[in-house]
C-alpha cells in the first residue's frame, strides 16, 4: 500500500492520470506502454469508440460502463503522450473542450435567445464552426473534415459541406440517375479496364450511394450496420436449420442454403406482422 492514490478506488480522475503517468514512466513503467505514440494508439481509440457504440446498440449498460472507461483511457493516453512532448496536458484539453462548448452554445451560456428551431440551432452551430475554421486558416470549403473518419461518414460530411455552397443535386431523382450511370461505368470497367480502374469506379459508385442516403436523410453507416446485422441474423438461421438436419454449411450447397434463407426471411416478416 505504498501508493495510496493508485490503490484508492475513489481516487477519480487524479488516480487514472497517475496510473497512466506511471505506466509511461521511462524508468519504472510498462515497456509496451512506454513504446507507444499517437500513431500506434490511434487505432485502439477508434476501436474503443466502436465498442461504445456496440454496447449502446445492445442496450447493455454494464458493458457500456466498461467501454466508456476504455474510451476515457484513450483520452488520458493521448494527453499523457502530448504532455511528455510539451504539446498539451489533460488540463489544457479539458479547458479547450469546455471553452468550445461555451462558445458554441451562446443560447445557453450567453445572451442569445433559446427560442429557435432545431434547424436554426444547427445553422448557427455551423456558422460558429466555420468561424473557428477560419481562425485556423482553414478557408477552403472542405477543410477540417477528418481523414480518419469511416469512409461513408466522411463522404456524407464532404457532400454536406459542398451542399452548403450550392454544389448539390436538387432532388433524389438526379442522384439515382447518377447511381445508374456509375453502375454502368463499373460494369464496363470490370470487363475492359485494370484492377485499379475498377476500384476507382467502385469507389465512385459508393460515393454516390452515400449521397443518396444523405438526400433521404439516412445515415449510411447506420443503415449498413443494420444490413450487416440482418445478414448475420438470417445466415445464422440458415445454420440453425442445417444443424437441425444434421448438416453444416460445408455439407450443403447454394440451392439448399438459398431456400433456407428465403424461409428465414418469411419467418422474420411473419414475426414482424404479429400483433403486440
Amino acid at each position: 500500500m505504498d501508493d495510496p492514490l493508485i490503490n484508492d478506488p475513489n481516487g477519480g480522475m487524479p488516480r487514472l492520470l497517475e496510473i497512466m503517468r506511471r505506466l509511461r514512466d521511462p524508468e519504472t513503467g510498462c515497456p509496451w506502454d512506454i513504446e507507444q505514440d499517437f500513431n500506434t494508439i490511434a487505432p485502439y481509440t477508434i476501436e474503443e469508440a466502436y465498442e461504445v457504440a456496440d454496447a449502446i446498440a445492445r442496450s447493455n449498460w454494464a458493458d457500456l460502463e466498461g467501454e466508456l472507461g476504455d474510451l476515457l483511457l484513450q483520452t488520458v493516453y493521448h494527453t499523457q503522450i502530448g504532455s511528455e512532448a510539451g504539446h498539451f496536458d489533460f488540463d489544457s484539453v479539458v479547458r479547450s473542450i469546455s471553452d468550445k462548448m461555451v462558445a458554441r452554445h451562446p443560447h445557453v451560456f450567453g445572451d442569445e435567445s433559446r427560442e429557435k428551431s432545431a434547424e436554426q440551432q444547427t445553422a448557427d452551430w455551423e456558422k460558429i464552426k466555420a468561424a473557428e475554421r477560419g481562425a485556423k486558416a482553414q478557408t477552403r470549403t472542405l477543410d477540417g473534415v477528418a481523414v480518419g473518419l469511416p469512409a461513408l461518414t466522411r463522404a456524407v460530411k464532404l457532400q454536406n459541406r459542398a451542399a452548403r455552397v450550392g454544389f448539390d443535386w436538387p432532388d433524389t431523382s438526379h442522384v439515382i440517375d447518377k447511381i445508374q450511370e456509375e453502375a454502368a461505368e463499373l460494369i464496363e470497367a470490370r470487363d475492359t479496364l485494370t484492377e485499379a480502374e475498377v476500384a476507382e469506379e467502385f469507389g465512385d459508385l459508393m460515393f454516390v450511394v452515400a449521397n443518396l442516403a444523405r438526400h433521404l436523410k439516412l445515415d449510411p453507416e447506420e443503415t449498413l450496420r443494420a444490413a450487416n446485422a440482418k445478414f448475420q441474423r438470417r445466415f445464422e438461421a440458415v445454420e440453425d436449420a442445417l444443424t437441425a438436419l444434421g448438416k453444416t454449411p460445408n455439407d450443403s450447397n447454394l440451392a439448399e442454403m438459398d431456400a433456407l434463407w428465403d424461409a428465414a426471411k418469411l419467418q422474420e416478416k411473419a414475426h414482424k406482422n404479429l400483433p403486440d
